[in-house]
């Protein structure tokens, strides 16, 4: 099985620097232009299934990907990104002022402590777990394509190398770039992280 990883877009609060964790913001028009530019790039790649996450642009990514296919998105919430709760939509020298305690509190400890009425990391990593075992129920499919965000596809990746959570920090997910893994019957192998080239079918992408 070859999964197929994608990070939505760029956003506006990408470009104005604010969490955005479950908050809607839409892509850019740079945004739309990388989501077009990974549907050319992976346009031979035969697509079982896609999952993408329940927000809009996730979805908005996933669907122009997928603009020349008759192979529709299933919206999977489990790639959700982690949920900010009070700090969504804030800039953190908003967080600084408004919630200081807390959010240095975060910065200090993010894998314990708590964003404001948001979701914590040991919530968060249990999600990815989740969504890990719903993968293995897709024996299946060859080839899915991921459509989500920054940190479940970071630590996804982690996971899926048997790697700490903490691990995630290690594989920053560009936008506008496609990453894919193996997953063979006892171990998981990175095969390409942020490539910006059209997929071909040769010996170097199969096994």
């Amino acid at each position: 099985m070859k999964l197929w990883l994608v990070r939505h877009g760029q956003t506006e609060a990408n470009v104005a620097g604010l969490y955005s964790g479950h908050s809607e913001t839409a892509l850019t028009p740079r945004g739309i232009q990388q989501a077009q530019a990974v549907g050319e790039m992976l346009r031979d790649v035969p697509f079982d299934n896609v999952l993408c996450s329940a927000l809009g642009r996730a979805q908005h990514t996933a669907k122009l990907i997928l603009a020349q296919r008759d192979l529709a998105p299933v919206v999977e919430p489990l790639l959700n990104e982690m949920h900010f709760g009070d700090w969504e939509m804030r800039h953190h020298r908003d967080l600084q002022r408004e919630d200081a305690a807390n959010y240095a509190a975060w910065c200090a400890d993010w894998q314990n402590v708590v964003p404001t009425n948001g979701e914590g990391f040991q919530a968060f990593s249990l999600r990815v777990e989740q969504l890990i075992s719903r993968l293995q129920t897709m024996n299946d499919a060859q080839n899915i394509l991921l459509v989500s965000h920054q940190g479940v596809l970071s630590l996804l990746i982690a996971r899926l190398m048997q790697m700490p959570s903490a691990s995630l920090w290690h594989f920053i997910i560009e936008q506008g770039a496609w990453s894919m893994l193996e997953r063979f019957d006892e171990f998981v192998t990175l095969r390409t992280l942020n490539n910006r080239a059209p997929w071909q079918a040769n010996p170097l992408h199969t096994r």
